[in-house]
């Protein structure tokens, strides 16, 4: 098993809904050893850490939304590094913080400079609306040129810059080494582009597998919002086809 291929739970989320627990002993099972979270599901950390610890599992990432964050950051912070977890994630930022990517910057850059302080890196993962055009530069280029380098990374995620017309190539090289951890992710080839398993769509995972390597790219996380058969069979088939390539 490669040591930099994560899984993002979100991918399993209404099986964590009902057994957080079991569902991270099949994770276990299937032969992954690192995790994101997306979600604690009421846990304490000291009880989700002897968990993992029995399952030899790793948090290396958190996606945290960003009003929690604003709510109460130190409290996320000491969660996290109760965790051994040196990053967390601003996962998705909804349609009234939208209007003004520049204010969103200072806020963000806040965050890091704070998360920073506790060894923990702060980044941003973006969906297809990022990439909108503001100007002559997407949102997500506006963001990412107003914050600091030092306090904001960015979690690319190649599903979502695929369907907006995107090179995930091209990002990976603008931005390299500014991208702790990558989103990986295919999609189907017919019109309906929907989320696919890794290595049957029309996403070169191989190609940015690599690219993701020269990018220092640290952690690859297989991520499939929905599917269609057991999601539990979908990330083993993910697993399957990126241990053969990385």
């Amino acid at each position: 098993m490669n040591d930099s291929i994560v899984l993002q739970l979100y991918t399993l989320h209404d099986e964590c809904a009902k057994d957080f627990y079991h569902t991270l002993e099949k994770v276990s099972e299937i032969g992954y050893k690192y995790v994101e979270l997306a979600g604690y599901w009421g846990k304490e950390a000291e009880d989700l850490k002897a968990i993992l610890d029995r399952l030899n599992l790793s948090v290396v990432s958190s996606h945290v939304p960003l009003e929690k964050m604003e709510e109460n950051l130190e409290r996320e912070l000491l969660y996290l590094k109760k965790l051994d977890c040196n990053n967390i994630v601003c996962p998705y930022l909804g349609e009234d913080r939208r209007a003004d990517y520049v204010q969103l910057a200072k806020i963000l850059n806040k965050i890091g400079e704070r998360s920073k302080q506790y060894g923990i890196e702060l980044s941003y993962h973006h969906h297809d609306f990022e990439l909108e055009k503001n100007g002559d530069k997407t949102n997500l280029e506006v963001l990412l040129a107003e914050t600091d380098s030092d306090y904001v990374k960015v979690e690319l995620d190649v599903y979502w810059l695929t369907l907006a017309g995107e090179d995930p190539l091209i990002w990976l090289k603008n931005f390299s080494g500014r991208m702790p951890l990558i989103h990986l992710k295919d999609m189907t080839t017919d019109s309906e582009k929907n989320f696919a398993e890794l290595g049957t769509g029309r996403v070169n995972i191989e190609a940015i597998v690599k690219k993701s390597k020269e990018s220092n790219v640290q952690w690859l996380v297989v991520e499939q919002d929905k599917c269609k058969r057991s999601p539990f069979e979908s990330i083993q088939i993910s697993r399957d086809y990126l241990n053969k390539i990385v």
